[in-house]
């Protein structure tokens, strides 16, 4: 077994007891050996270690806080008598990596802003031992740790092992079929280490990272505690006298709570996440044989009832001892021994009254009376050995009931990156450390059954910058994205992307070219369909009649037209030249076919399409001859801004934009295809739109293909019936930004949303605690009903500045881009500036 020198250079403990200077750590471990990935200690005690996966800190509602309680309950009680499970979380302060090596494309450039942002990590252990059959209780004054030798005992590997792991078997189920907690067993070399990387058993020893250079370290414990350069002050709840006098799954998180809403953390949770401190959170829980102890809970209850009369105090310990075992046996309670304490430590000696500030102000949210180890540190830390746990002094365990003890659990851990390749990123909710989050691909295994997106969030609560982070991460992983904006909230990302942006003005009004095929572009069914359709509602308005013949005359003059081109490849594809078609050739084949006026009336065809013609009031709309390739063009956003009240223009641009979007999504196969309607879903459903958006949402997701529509305003979607039933019913993803100003009128929105008591909880948190050191906003995030998440969205200033909506922003980053010669070197100068300022 490796333990790469690690040294015990002076222990000097309690008055009575004999000093030892100078005395190697490896000769006085009471770990004996690793065999078949079990810890067997120099008493006879069998270990199996886990590494446990927990769920995510501010995810669990109260109600599922209880469950977990109660299927650590279930664990523990198929534990055999003689079982110690200890659990021990660490919490280690950190600081983000970022990648500098690959290709450093924007969101490349802006993760390096949260290089070295500070994190506490956290890791979840857990141990199960099965003490020795004649093992002997320990005390402070009997541990290993004060005796001059250790000698192995024999070990029956068999006899020890298989109860062992019959019961394990049992409490691993137990756990692993909850869905909140996964399980996974430490191997040999992750126990012991290794040459070049410390094992777990070190890890504790040293106090140090597993990827941590192997060194000697000293480790001292009188006048004040030391391991290596790291100062340590242990905080043991042990004493019934400093436990709360009740306890529960969970606490209130007051920060989070508002007037009409309790958010829950877990009961220990203070003690975890929420102490921003180099710490270790012990538990164990001893299992005993239930009759033993409550016979001699019985002998001690008599004997204080003789002694009652003499003492007030006994008067009250036997009250309280009647109160115990009456509740053991109405209530079914499983009677066992608990001890807790806290290791924490910091290399900066300075730093030791912050140290006991902050973890003094975390005992006390629990209602725990802190007390600070000093004589029984050395004994504690010495249990606290992986696969040492049978060295916990039973004087420093208390008498209660696996119930209690439970509360006491750590059930959180940090939030943690997707696996799946696609995503965006995103910001853990206590540090903003940045996470690498699937809301689309991964969720679709068992979670969603479609990838449309609900998004809503009042004004200034940050929408519109993260809907740009999202759709710039999307289009970086060779998703295709159109956008129905009003309101101008895309241009910079547009630029940045090289995409369409098209927009109306009087000096540069919007264009299209729907006649025209990009190089490798057939005319295909759909491509003859949507100009037809184009073409008839240029023509016709909504209540008048169309009959089967013009229909077939003008599929009829669009083979012709397109055949013409094939022999005039001179001529360029656009309406223009299509009208001139009509003029002048297709009359002529009217005529062969002997086609009357009632059946097709050309000269009524072109006197309405005339205004589209060259000279006509609106000759720009179907002649462009820029940003013609839209099929592989992967960004495009139609500006909806100055024409959602225009008769003429609103229609025709929303249909070529339909068209454009069902054209990608059918042809663009294996391609991630996006669109986004923005508020311009309120202009689309009154101009008859609401039947696409209704299909759209439905069909979508059968051509690997997302709708977003994005709202301020949710009473909208909610006040028009086919809206609602086509966006709400079929977006499994919903993403909801700061919403206190419908606090007051949230049941409606819950109601209609679908929404559970949880994610009512979780969205009215947002923002009410935020970091005042840093730019974010938060944002909740709904999957299928099933999981709910609260994350930073915490924009680099390169990022804020390309995407924002800022008039004054927007006018300075412009001016930087004309100096600079491209918006991208205008930011980074511009973000460099500000940085050096």
């Amino acid at each position: 077994m490796v333990l790469a020198g690690v040294v015990l250079a002076a222990v000097i403990l309690q008055s009575k007891t004999p000093s030892q200077s100078g005395t190697n750590l490896e000769d006085m471990l009471p770990i004996w050996k690793v065999e078949n990935d079990c810890v067997l200690s120099k008493k006879g005690d069998v270990t199996l270690a886990f590494k446990l996966t927990l769920p995510e800190i501010f995810t669990l509602s109260r109600e599922e806080y209880d469950a977990l309680h109660h299927i650590w309950l279930k664990a523990i009680k198929v534990l055999p008598t003689g079982t110690i499970m200890h659990k021990q979380d660490w919490f280690v302060k950190a600081k983000y990596q970022a990648d500098f090596e690959g290709e450093a494309n924007f969101l490349k450039r802006s993760e390096l802003y949260f290089h070295e942002r500070p994190y506490l990590a956290h890791e979840c252990y857990l141990m199960l031992t099965l003490k020795a059959q004649d093992r002997k209780p320990q005390s402070s004054a009997t541990s290993t740790l004060l005796r001059k030798g250790i000698l192995p005992q024999r070990v029956n590997d068999e006899k020890y092992l298989r109860k062992l792991l019959d019961s394990v078997g049992q409490f691993r189920s137990i756990l692993s079929d909850s869905s909140f907690i996964t399980l996974e067993q430490l191997k040999e070399e992750e126990l012991i280490g290794t040459k070049e990387k410390r094992g777990f058993i070190e890890k504790y020893i040293g106090l140090a990272d597993q990827n941590e250079s192997i060194q000697q370290k000293d480790i001292v414990f009188k006048p004040d505690m030391t391991i290596g350069k790291s100062h340590v002050e242990m905080y043991s709840m042990s004493d019934v006298e400093d436990m709360p006098t009740t306890c529960s799954p969970t606490q209130h998180f007051d920060k989070y709570s508002t007037d009409k809403t309790k958010f829950a953390v877990g009961f220990a949770t203070p003690v975890g996440h929420l102490l921003p401190v180099n710490h270790i959170y012990n538990q164990y829980m001893v299992v005993e044989d239930t009759s033993k102890t409550l016979k001699k809970m019985e002998a001690k209850q008599r004997r204080l009832q003789s002694l009652a009369t003499y003492s007030r105090e006994n008067a009250i310990s036997m009250e309280a001892t009647q109160d115990f075992l009456n509740e053991a046996i109405s209530e079914s309670r499983t009677p066992i021994k608990a001890h807790f304490n806290l290791i924490c430590w910091t290399d900066s000696k300075d730093e030791l009254n912050d140290i006991r500030n902050q973890t003094a102000s975390a005992l006390a949210k629990m209602d725990i009376v802190p007390h600070l180890e000093t004589s029984g540190a050395p004994q504690l830390w010495w249990a606290g050995i992986p696969g040492n746990a049978a060295e916990i002094p039973e004087n420093e365990c208390f008498e209660t009931f696996a119930e209690q003890a439970a509360c006491f659990l750590n059930m959180e851990t940090t939030y943690r990156s997707s696996k799946s390749p696609f995503g965006i990123r995103l910001g853990d909710r206590l540090s903003g450390l940045p996470l690498h989050v699937d809301i689309s691909d991964e969720p679709m295994k068992g979670i969603i059954t479609n990838r449309n997106k609900l998004v809503a969030g009042s004004s200034g609560s940050g929408k519109s910058m993260f809907m740009n982070h999202l759709l710039h991460s999307y289009v970086l992983q060779n998703a295709h994205c159109v956008v129905i904006d009003v309101g101008h909230s895309y241009t910079g990302l547009c630029e940045l992307l090289g995409g369409y942006y098209f927009t109306y003005s009087e000096d540069n009004p919007i264009k299209f070219n729907p006649f025209f095929l990009a190089e490798g572009e057939i005319l295909d069914t759909e491509k003859k369909e949507s100009i037809k359709t184009l073409l008839v509602a240029l023509w016709k308005q909504n209540d008048e009649t169309f009959r089967r013949s013009e229909y077939v005359a003008i599929s009829n003059a669009l083979q012709s037209y397109y055949k013409f081109l094939q022999v005039y490849k001179e001529i360029f594809a656009c309406f223009d030249t299509f009208y001139e078609f009509l003029q002048r050739e297709f009359v002529k084949e009217l005529k062969e076919d002997n086609v009357k006026d009632r059946d097709f009336d050309m000269n009524n065809f072109l006197y309405v399409l005339r205004p589209f013609y060259k000279g006509g009031e609106f000759d720009y709309l179907l002649n462009a001859k820029e940003n013609l390739d839209m099929l592989n063009q992967r960004f495009v956003v139609i500006e909806l801004d100055n024409i959602k009240d225009h008769p003429i223009l609103f229609p025709i641009v929303t249909l070529i934009t339909m068209s454009l979007f069902i054209s990608k999504m059918r042809k663009l196969k294996g391609v991630r295809k996006v669109i986004v309607i923005e508020e311009a879903w309120k202009a689309i459903a009154q101009g008859g739109m609401a039947e696409f958006m209704k299909y759209l949402y439905k069909t979508v997701r059968k051509h690997f293909g997302e709708a977003i529509t994005v709202t301020q305003e949710i009473d909208d979607i909610i006040g028009n019936p086919v809206v609602r039933d086509a966006i709400i019913n079929n977006a499994d993803c919903k993403i909801i930004l700061d919403m206190k100003k419908f606090q007051n009128k949230f049941d409606g929105i819950q109601q209609a949303l679908g929404m559970t008591d949880k994610g009512r909880d979780l969205v009215l948190s947002i923002n009410r605690a935020n970091d005042p050191n840093y730019r974010y906003r938060e944002v909740y995030i709904e999957l299928g009903n099933q999981l709910m998440t609260v994350y930073r969205y915490e924009p680099s200033p390169l990022e804020y500045y390309a995407y924002s909506t800022e008039q004054t922003e927007k006018v300075k980053v412009q001016e930087y881009a004309k100096k600079y010669g491209s918006i991208l070197k205008g930011l980074v100068a511009l973000t460099s500036e500000l940085k050096e300022n």
